[in-house]
């Protein structure tokens, strides 16, 4: 993590530590670079939650098909290095700061002050074409149409997983004008792919498609997903959509909504099939089944059993909640919760005080301004009744008690950054 360091000393050394939208320094920046985004066939992911494992599952089933793969995506759980996976490996981080440094290089020549984002992406696709990737899964940082992945002329496929409402001081407060974001990167001619999860978007989205001539397709109206059977252990179903038909297909993410991403993710796969022939079957099934994404109803340990899940808005803790009742009936649980100050933590404490009836241990992430204190998280909490309600400074320290209590299981969840903090912890501890 040394050198990740000084990747990330790098990267704030020259950088604009504010969110400003807009295009401009990012598109200067890469074409003085020469354009390293266009130097692969991508897949664009935008949307507000399920874009990481609709990611995973496309990048895996490209790999297994015989693709060098690049697989782009944020915030990393720990080691910067997570950000871009190529086959599912990281890269080392001399790899990293010779890409980034080449990406400062250009900055500081030219006078551009690019954000942080707008920086680590510059030096991502950099370091991808080192790598000689030759396809890339490229997921948005922040809405879609000003974000830095919104550059890409080599777009093969969109891909827009469900859209909620999130990050209201950027993208605004309501959803059709944070959905607008995200359907502007639709491309012309270019296969546009939607869950169509919130189907009083879908009509908005076939009028963007209609309007950019792009190529739509909502997978809640057009695909069919048959023969569900969801498991602590792994999903099956069955998936018919624009060509592609799949029996008895098998995920290893858990969860109901994981079968919404992989359908997603199957049917983006559909209509890149004619720009990467070597999918088939049997590469399409080993790469379903393959794919990971750590953080998300992931289990790292089964006696006692405790689970983490990087949901940090209201739409990602309800499914949460509704994987947690159809998976672990009638468990004994304890929710360790944390959540960042700027995110609705009082309608999530509200829901999972509703669906899951939980004793909850709220706690916060060491060493981070952003994330709210125990005791504002305490003052939400105590307007509702729990089997038990306790507050921790130290994440790991509400683990312990958890398990220690006798819950069947302890759920961690409410922020990416907690996840990130006690993952290693937690397999250090039980592996």
């Amino acid at each position: 993590m040394k050198n990740f360091d000084s990747l990330e000393k790098l990267l704030y050394a020259h950088s604009d530590n504010r969110i400003i939208p807009g295009l401009e320094r990012i598109s200067q920046l890469l074409s003085l670079m020469h354009n390293p985004q266009n130097s692969f066939k991508s897949v664009h992911i935008v949307g507000t939650n399920g874009k990481g494992s609709t990611g995973s599952f496309i990048s895996s089933v490209l790999s297994a098909s015989g693709y060098k793969t690049g697989f782009y995506s944020s915030p990393h759980l720990v080691s910067p290095g997570e950000r871009l996976l190529i086959d599912g490996r990281e890269l080392s981080a001399k790899q990293w700061l010779e890409s980034v440094n080449a990406a400062v290089n250009v900055a500081v020549k030219s006078e551009i002050l690019p954000s942080y984002f707008e920086l680590l992406t510059a030096g991502a696709f950099e370091l991808a074409r080192r790598e000689g990737i030759e396809a890339g899964v490229i997921e948005a940082g922040l809405g879609g149409k000003l974000d830095a992945t919104n550059t890409m002329n080599n777009t093969v496929c969109t891909v827009i997983a469900s859209v909620s409402i999130d990050h209201t001081e950027y993208l605004g407060p309501t959803l059709e004008g944070i959905a607008g974001e995200k359907f502007a990167v639709v491309r012309e001619n270019v296969p546009a792919v939607f869950s169509g999860v919130d189907e009083s978007l879908t009509e908005m989205f076939t009028e963007t498609c209609r309007e950019k001539k792009a190529l739509p397709f909502i997978v809640s109206k057009q695909a069919r997903v048959d023969n569900v059977n969801v498991t602590a252990e792994e999903n099956t179903f069955d998936f018919c959509a624009n060509g592609l038909e799949l029996r008895n297909l098998r995920t290893g993410l858990i969860g109901g909504y994981q079968v919404r991403n992989a359908a997603l993710a199957l049917s983006a796969i559909s209509f890149m099939r004619d720009s990467f022939p070597k999918i088939t079957e049997d590469s399409i099934r080993e790469g379903m089944l393959k794919a990971k994404w750590p953080g998300r109803l992931e289990i790292v340990s089964k006696n006692p059993l405790i689970i983490l899940d990087g949901g940090h808005n209201y739409d990602g803790v309800m499914k949460l909640c509704a994987s947690v009742k159809e998976l672990w009936p009638d468990k004994k649980i304890c929710v360790v919760y944390a959540a960042m100050r700027d995110k609705n933590y009082e309608g999530c404490i509200e829901l999972l005080n509703r669906s899951l009836n939980p004793s909850l241990y709220v706690t916060t992430v060491p060493g981070m301004a952003r994330a709210a204190k125990p005791d504002e998280l305490m003052r939400a909490a105590e307007k509702f009744s729990w089997e038990n309600l306790c507050a921790f400074d130290e994440p790991s320290d509400a683990v312990k008690e958890s398990v220690k209590n006798g819950n069947d299981l302890t759920l961690v969840c409410g922020s990416l950054y907690m996840i990130g903090y006690i993952r290693p912890m937690l397999y250090n501890s039980v592996k």
